[in-house]
């Protein structure tokens, strides 16, 4: 693609379209042309970590375009008065995503939660590249788990045909 630009026609005789079907302006090709040489030498140079690589992949696997996103309406951390004595409270968190409430309590030995309205429903509670653990709500929508990591997770319910998942957030 050598050539300079001049009226849209390059010195090969050959006319480039530019964005939306229009010509490029002055300078446009040259910056796209450069941008692309940069992308390629940082890809050379400077390569995305096959870890960080595998983490975005499964980060967009875990997407799910049917799902509710419950959102978080209680945080006991934010939310609660502070209790004069208490020692490692639990963190109570609550989801809402029309009509679907999720109620959590986390403490360093797990966590207790119920749906709500009550009902079984199969849980995953995602933590990025680490595969995610599967819970079950019994009849009354309780559920318990491990400890949720250290980084970021979620939790996506299914329930009947319904996904609900809750926003991301550190334990």
């Amino acid at each position: 693609m050598s050539g300079t630009y001049d009226d849209g026609v390059f010195d090969d005789g050959a006319a480039r379209e530019g964005p939306a079907g229009g010509r490029f302006g002055e300078g446009e090709l040259e910056d796209g042309l450069l941008e692309e040489e940069l992308r390629q030498a940082a890809a050379i140079l400077d390569p995305v970590p096959a870890v960080l690589r595998a983490i975005a992949v499964e980060a967009h696997a875990l997407h799910d375009l049917q799902a509710r996103v419950a959102e978080l309406t209680f945080d006991s951390l934010v939310d609660a008065l502070p209790v004069r004595g208490a020692e490692d409270a639990p963190r109570m968190l609550t989801f809402d995503a029309d009509g679907v409430t999720v109620d959590v309590e986390l403490t360093a030995d797990g966590l207790i939660g119920q749906v709500l309205p009550p009902g079984p429903a199969r849980i995953e509670m995602l933590s990025g590249p680490r595969r995610f653990a599967r819970l079950t709500a019994d009849d009354m929508g309780r559920f318990t788990g491990e400890a949720p990591p250290a980084g970021p997770f979620a939790l996506r319910l299914r329930t009947g045909g319904e996904v609900v998942v809750t926003e991301w957030l550190r334990a």
